[in-house]
């Protein structure tokens, strides 16, 4: 009798038990569920399935993850997934509700790259906003709303120099405002502005220093009139320290050596690279140019200019 009484009980609770999955099941949610970063198993939002712009190239979320060749013919696949840190404010101030998000993409290498990103609700369906990247294998922390709807990202980096096994502990913070006047047209997206503490109007070079910021390679300019742009936009970056050493992110690997200031001259030697190969990377001509700097200058627009021996060209950074 006792076991009859046994056998009903755990009857029950398994009938119950189903009874709640297949509540959660046919909700109608538009949620899916799939294994997140930390291994567990929580909600990926469909509504985070659109097409991104990472690095100027189009990638299609699905289910929260999309896959395409590193390069064209290449064994190496791309890895992109949404990460998370949800943020939701009208970031465009069009009077609707917004999700700012972070994604990570691994290239087929060791790096983990971290990039924010949002979807705009519009009138006409989500739009993306092209991602920014943050860093590579960094430690993200918190997001939030500040002054005037732009989106704060707070996360934790490396020293300049240090290498990627040494855990990040250096705190670091972006603010980040949408461009209301891009993605204007059919064939262009809305686009992060970074907000520069202090900064209104033009930029005023005088005081501007070196070791300001961590600097992004834009593009390359010769006096031939022949250009240089990196494959891959915010992939490049320089960081001068106060000791005279500096440290620069390619498309593959870390570089580093010192460089030294006399007025407006400059130079940069005793460069050495970590020595992964990447395939179609571009780190050599990079390195070269570091190699043929003389002189620098700031602009009004804030950037620094870098100018090349015998003025062959300059480098353009922001």
């Amino acid at each position: 009798m006792k076991t009859s009484k046994i056998i009903l009980i755990v009857a029950g609770i398994v009938i119950v038990l189903i009874a709640i999955a297949g509540m959660y099941k046919f909700s109608g949610d538009d949620d899916i569920y799939m294994q997140n970063n930390s291994g567990g198993v929580g909600p990926q939002v469909k509504a985070y399935d659109a097409t991104y712009k990472i690095n100027g190239q189009e990638v299609k979320l699905e289910n929260g993850i999309a896959t395409t060749e590193s390069a064209p013919g290449s064994a190496l696949k791309t890895i992109t997934k949404y990460f998370g840190n949800d943020l939701k404010g009208d970031f465009d101030k069009d009077g609707t509700e917004d999700t700012a998000f972070i994604v990570t993409q691994n290239t087929g290498g060791t790096g983990t790259f971290y990039y924010v990103t949002t979807l705009l609700n519009k009138k006409t369906g989500k739009v993306a906003v092209d991602a920014v990247l943050l860093g590579d294998r960094i430690a993200p922390q918190s997001m939030s709303v500040g002054p005037n709807n732009t989106v704060i990202v707070n996360y934790a980096d490396r020293n300049p120099g240090e290498s990627f096994t040494t855990p990040p502990s250096v705190a670091k913070t972006i603010e980040l405002k949408i461009d209301t006047n891009s993605g204007a047209s059919e064939s262009s997206s809305p686009q992060f502005g970074e907000v520069v503490q202090n900064f209104e109007g033009e930029a005023d070079p005088a005081i501007m220093n070196l070791g300001m910021k961590t600097w992004i390679w834009v593009n390359t300019t010769y006096s031939d009139d022949k250009g240089f742009t990196p494959k891959i936009p915010g992939k490049f970056t320089l960081t001068l320290k106060s000791d005279k050493t500096f440290s620069a992110v390619t498309d593959c690997n870390g570089v580093g050596g010192e460089y030294t200031v006399k007025g407006n001259q400059i130079s940069f030697t005793k460069m050495m690279s970590t020595l992964m190969f990447c395939e179609g990377s571009q780190e050599a001509d990079f390195s070269k140019m570091l190699g043929e700097v003389q002189n620098f200058l700031f602009t009004s627009k804030g950037e620094l200019v870098l100018g090349l021996k015998m003025d062959s060209g300059s480098m353009f950074f922001k």
